[in-house]
């Protein structure tokens, strides 16, 4: 059997932390519209954060690897 592919878009906005039993992503909002967001909430969405329960088995399908 041929080997399953990694998704490409998955593959840039994730990773697989602790041995793959978590899914690290970054935070979204930070794009454009930035003017109006203060600097505390724009000096948080810096910072990394997990993908939920719920969403884990459709991430981890995406990232076979």
């Amino acid at each position: 059997m041929p080997k399953m592919k990694t998704k490409s878009a998955a593959k840039k906005r994730f990773k697989k932390v602790g041995g793959g039993s978590k899914i690290k992503r970054a935070q979204g909002y930070r794009r454009h519209l930035l003017t109006k967001k203060s600097a505390k909430r724009k000096r948080s969405l810096r910072k990394g954060a997990y993908i939920s329960s719920a969403d884990m088995h459709h991430i981890a399908r995406l990232l076979p690897y």
